[in-house]
């Protein structure tokens, strides 16, 4: 692979300007191809093979009028006992009927029918009900709800719309821009070349405008989710700058060593380009194995960030090398940009040979501080809860918050996360004698307030009844009320029924995708240890990074349960409520942190083979490769927390959330892991680390990730005056 890699680094700079403009033609025509077919984003979270799919579905084959999104809105009087006014139930009518006659509605339910009201009197509930699901609201008519009740607020009234129909798509701002600000600026020090900084971002930049212009050209055909392509432009940028980083640090490296600009790329890329392919290999399959979950939102986003990411790679293997031809030896500081300038002796006094020999010499006191530390961190992590993000951890401010707000103020928190049950039979008969037993056996259900009437479709054989637990959408006790219900009516015969709503549905969510964890963890793990056999032809070196992968994610858990689940610290980031992590959260970090842990133990062990293979001792090669690749591990993670923490000052919980476990995951796996914990192991392990039985390494393939081929093929070519 080495040698191919090589080739084409040589290739692309040779033929810098064809490739320029063909990146520069696949992105203007991406870009056209996503402005003429983007299709819309969805917000549903659907869950084949679940009881609350399965009960949407039926909905929307025999019951379309109720299958759509819903709406509630929230009515505050001025003062208490104000709705049982004439003048009052005048307001509440006048609301009820504005909400009904919007574009898109269905209906919307009189409270005084259905006694949505608060015993003081002074707060009421309107139903309302949409023809279609939330991602099919348009943005109009979303405009035109958020607006019901102007009137009414004329006169002292607070009116407040929410619901799933205002679940809209999360919206990238420019504070994460603040992220690309700092990125550059530790390019910029780390290479001491405006230049050299500026085509690094250049590249990424170009890639990640790429990858992204493909995904919404597609999202015509494919359904999205909100939060998928952010995601993949959050994992474009930081990978697309780290891999152009990886290629211009090496590149820089061999013009020193008084390489002409042609062969410095093509080696660059020979060899760092090696370790970009397999790291971004790496992050794509774990994204890619998303699918294995069978949740078909989560495989689209994991296929979504591992296409930006497969992107990142092609673009950093071949526009990359063309960049630096064009900058040429520009790409060194002004004063050795000559080539006798340039040639200078290896300076091994910096931090990161320092740094190595301190770490090496103090192994097991720095290996013991280190377990016990990321230990200690990884506490919380025990009473984690994942649940869909609802309402109440919405920014504060947002229509959703105000509404559930004032819902709360006025209404018990189950008002909040209604319940749906559907009963269905094969004639209006069975279905009539079903309804009784149904609501006496969900009334009777310890934690259930209050039941309504129910409503039948045209056939008469599908029936709908709202219940209203005591609790919230996301407490405990109601995940255990929808458990109980579905015991409950499991006996009732002649008639299915089915337990359902938005609530119900994130419960399933939640269930399903805690099952499929441990599952996607022994993948993630046994494929590192794998795929790094293959790498470093060793036993203990894999199983030493699977550990300390394991450490970090357990780690990153527990300082993301502290801050978003406990509240720690949460007003440092502008997290207004604690909650629940979001359910799809956990299996996202594994997949993501995975690919990147491999990023840095390849780029970092890499080197501590190549010295020991040609002759080092051990713990000689352990400090030469932590000292020439500390620099550029250090800029690499500090790039990817900026990007990755630009998007924890967005309002959206869910993305917020995100961004911050990466940027916590990337600084623990990066600093504490990679620098610290795994040179101590190398140094303690000494030889034992790079030991292999000799009938595994005949039938491991050799993919050369170090360029100990390419090396050869130099070799061989010299004599010849090549």
């Amino acid at each position: 692979m080495a040698t191919l890699l090589y080739r084409l680094g040589r290739a692309s700079f040779r033929r810098r300007r064809l490739v320029a403009v063909v990146w520069l033609v696949v992105l203007v025509g991406l870009g056209a191809a996503a402005l003429t077919l983007k299709g819309p984003t969805a917000s549903n979270f659907s869950m084949p093979g679940t009881e609350s799919q399965r009960a949407i579905d039926l909905l929307a084959e025999r019951f379309p009028a109720a299958s759509g999104a819903t709406g509630t809105i929230a009515v505050k009087a001025p003062q208490p006992g104000q709705l049982g006014t004439p003048e009052g139930q005048a307001v509440v009518k006048q609301v009820t009927q504005e909400a009904a006659t919007l574009p898109g509605v269905v209906g919307a339910v009189d409270p005084y029918q259905v006694q949505a009201l608060s015993p003081d009197g002074r707060y009421a509930l309107i139903q309302v009900q949409f023809a279609g699901r939330a991602d099919e609201v348009t943005d109009a008519q979303r405009a035109a709800y958020e607006q019901v009740g102007t009137r009414a607020e004329a006169q002292g009234w607070q009116v407040a719309p929410g619901g799933e129909v205002l679940n809209a798509e999360p919206e990238v701002g420019s504070t994460e821009a603040l992220g690309v600000l700092v990125a550059a600026l530790v390019l910029i020090v780390t290479f001491g070349s405006l230049v050299a900084a500026g085509m690094t971002m250049l590249n990424a930049l170009i890639g990640v405008g790429v990858g992204m212009a493909g995904l919404y050209a597609l999202s015509g055909a494919v359904e999205l989710t909100g939060t998928a392509p952010i995601l993949a432009l959050m994992l474009g940028l930081a990978v697309g700058i780290d891999y152009s980083l990886f290629i211009t640090s090496r590149h820089r490296q061999n013009l020193r060593d008084g390489l002409s600009p042609e062969e410095a790329v093509g080696r660059a890329v020979g060899t760092a380009g090696s370790a970009v392919v397999f790291a971004g290999a790496t992050v794509v399959i774990a994204l890619a194995g998303l699918a294995v979950v069978n949740i078909p939102f989560l495989t689209v986003m994991g296929l979504a960030a591992a296409g930006t990411v497969t992107v990142a790679v092609l673009v950093a293997i071949t526009l990359a090398p063309a960049l630096l031809g064009f900058a040429s030896r520009k790409v060194l500081p002004r004063r050795l940009r000559r080539p006798e300038a340039s040639r200078v002796a290896e300076d091994r006094s910096d931090f990161g040979f320092r740094w190595a020999r301190w770490v090496a010499k103090l192994r097991i006191p720095v290996i013991l501080v280190g377990l016990v530390g990321l230990g200690l961190l990884a506490l919380p992590a025990q009473d984690m809860r994942l649940a869909l993000p609802d309402a109440a951890t919405a920014a504060e401010g947002t229509p959703a918050r105000v509404n559930n707000d004032l819902v709360q103020e006025g209404f018990d928190a189950g008002f909040t996360g209604r319940l749906a049950v559907v009963v269905t039979a094969d004639s209006p008969q069975a279905t009539q004698a079903a309804v009784p037993q149904v609501t006496a056996l969900v009334q009777k259900t310890d934690g259930v307030l209050a039941v309504a009437p129910p409503q039948f479709d045209p056939s008469g054989r599908t029936a709908l009844l709202g219940v209203i637990p005591k609790t919230g959408p996301t407490d405990a006790a109601t995940e255990t009320l929808v458990h109980d219900i579905r015991d409950h009516v499991g006996g009732i015969r002649n008639a299915d029924v089915l337990l359902t709503g938005a609530t119900a549905i994130g419960i399933d969510v939640s269930e399903k995708l805690s099952d499929a964890l441990p599952v996607y963890l022994l993948l993630v793990v046994g494929l590192s240890v794998l795929l790094l056999m293959l790498v470093f032809r060793s036993v203990l070196v894999p199983v030493k990074a699977a550990l300390g992968f394991l450490l970090t994610v357990a780690a990153t858990f527990g300082i993301t349960v502290a801050v978003f689940q406990q509240g720690h610290l949460a007003g440092l980031i502008g997290l207004d409520t604690p909650g629940p992590l979001v359910s799809f959260l956990p299996i996202l970090l594994i997949g993501i942190l995975f690919g990147l842990a491999m990023d840095y133990e390849v780029f970092l062990v890499s080197r501590m083979r190549e010295d020991f293979v040609h002759g080092d001792t051990a713990r000689k090669a352990t400090i030469n490769g932590m000292g020439h690749g500390a620099r550029v591990v250090t800029a690499a993670a500090l790039i990817m927390i900026s990007v990755f923490g630009g998007f924890v000052f967005l309002h959206d919980p869910v993305i917020k959330s995100m961004g911050f476990a990466l940027a916590v995951g990337v600084a623990i796996d990066a600093f504490v892991v990679r620098m610290t914990i795994v040179p101590a192991v190398m140094s303690l392990l000494d030889k034992a680390a790079w030991w292999i039985p000799r009938w595994l390494d005949r039938i491991l393939p050799n993919v050369d990730v170090e360029g100990e081929g390419l090396r050869a093929h130099l070799t061989a070519r010299e004599p010849a005056g090549v």
